[in-house]
């Protein structure tokens, strides 16, 4: 098996943070209850070249807060980077609803019309003893910085994301959301 199907197959599923977020909450501490659902999407691309060699994913993520839900849907293309997997983010489809985007939702669209993400840094991950790490920081206006750290295996996924906003954190929590495989 390859190097970006062994990524691909860690992070693709569904996935929850029921165990942290049951942690937590006996602790006392205020933490979102998540869910990511990644589902490869290449079936929905058409025209895509015949030499192309990259995955796409749809990224489905839900948080659940003081009862209120909010979902944060992503397109994420995979690719083979030397040694390592980078994931660069595209813009969801046009014609596409930004906020209910979804693996089931997505309408077929041709490859010309996918457009990377300009404020997204692509992140970089490497392989380190059966388990893939990395991240990247982008700067998405010039006083808004986004961080992305995240760890695959065969356990878990954790995730780390910040968003700060002149320096202060606006979004984000001190520990990584841990999602196990449901």
């Amino acid at each position: 098996m390859m190097k970006i199907e062994k990524f691909v197959k860690l992070m693709t599923g569904h996935f929850d943070n029921k165990e942290q977020f049951t942690e937590m909450k006996e602790a006392g501490k205020i933490f979102p209850y998540a869910q990511h659902v990644n589902t490869v999407c290449n079936d929905k691309i058409k025209n895509i070249p015949e030499d192309f060699t990259g995955i796409f994913i749809v990224e489905e993520s839900y948080y659940e807060t003081a009862g209120r839900r909010h979902a944060s849907p992503h397109l994420f293309l995979i690719t083979d980077n030397n040694d390592k997997i980078m994931l660069s983010s595209y813009e969801i489809p046009e014609g596409e609803d930004k906020n209910t985007f979804s693996y089931n939702s997505m309408k077929t669209v041709d490859y010309s019309e996918l457009r990377k993400s300009v404020k997204f840094t692509p992140a970089l991950y490497q392989e380190k003893d059966g388990f893939w790490e990395g991240g990247s920081v982008s700067q998405f206006t010039p006083v808004v910085t986004f961080r992305l750290w995240e760890k695959f295996s065969d356990a878990c996924l954790e995730v780390s994301e910040s968003m700060e906003v002149n320096g202060k954190r606006t979004f984000g929590y001190d520990v990584p959301i841990i999602y196990k495989r449901v």
